[in-house]
């Protein structure tokens, strides 16, 4: 028949930490908000992904539950992030980080 392909848990914390260290250098870099947004996200899902990998590995559902609190608060920062990116735009015309010191007082 067929053999079962698993895969070492050592490829998901590679996998993870490549994805955390993109998200952290385009936190760094980056200047655009919409970008900036994504490279957050990203690095939250590096943390769900390992999260669920070694929920799987030691065989305990868990973790698993602190990855659906972190989807729902990662939703509710896109939410909030984007409404202020709107309101930064109407009143900057840019979403330019290094601008939004324009917004105190």
């Amino acid at each position: 028949m067929g053999t079962s392909a698993t895969v070492n848990i050592d490829f998901f914390v590679i996998l993870a930490t490549l994805l955390f260290v993109i998200g952290a250098f385009g936190v760094m870099i980056r200047r655009n908000m919409i970008v900036l947004l994504m490279c957050i996200e990203l690095m939250l899902n590096a943390v769900n992904l390992l999260f669920v990998s070694f929920s799987t590995y030691y065989g305990n559902a868990d973790a698993q539950i602190f990855v659906f609190f972190i989807i729902v608060v990662a939703a509710a920062e896109a939410t909030v992030g984007l409404s202020i990116l709107i309101l930064a735009y109407r009143h900057l015309r840019t979403i330019d980080v290094s601008l939004f010191n324009k917004l105190n007082g």
